[in-house]
């Protein structure tokens, strides 16, 4: 089974420890609404839990593999693109997610890109959110 297989088997079980098993301690997410990324195993595992929560009907409706260069070295490296399909506050959203590896097949950097705007924006709040529920997040200055 591929690790992009895997990580689908993950999302769809909502298993967050096949999750861990499958990032580099140092992984990389790049998310639409934030221009720095996350980065850090915790902090990463800890987003997808708020994103497995926030997420409606979310389905995974196709695969590409092949290589990219990464955001961070410009390396190409082994990578797949997993298209995907959810709702979030009732606002639909077609996405993909984009999955670098290192040497042993583990994420290392993940790329998440959805559109339509109004829906980035949506996502935006809803993650924010529960980031700031969950105590990953500070509560934002102007609440």
């Amino acid at each position: 089974m591929t690790t992009a297989e895997r990580f689908r088997a993950a999302v769809d079980s909502r298993d967050l420890a096949a999750l861990e098993d499958l990032f580099t301690d140092d992984i990389r997410f790049y998310s639409p609404v934030k221009f720095t990324p996350f980065e850090g195993r915790p902090m990463v595992l800890g987003l997808f839990g708020v994103l497995l929560r926030t997420f409606e009907n979310f389905r995974y409706i196709g695969h590409y593999a092949g290589t990219a260069e990464t955001s961070a070295d410009g390396v190409a490296s082994p990578s797949a693109v997993l298209l995907f399909r959810a709702a979030v506050n009732g606002k639909q959203i077609h996405g993909i997610d984009l999955l670098h590896y290192d040497e042993d097949g583990r994420i290392k950097e993940f790329t998440v890109m959805v559109r339509p705007q109004s829906a980035v924006h949506t996502l935006g709040e809803a993650v924010l959110a529960g980031l700031v529920a969950d105590g990953l997040l500070p509560q934002p200055a102007n609440q």
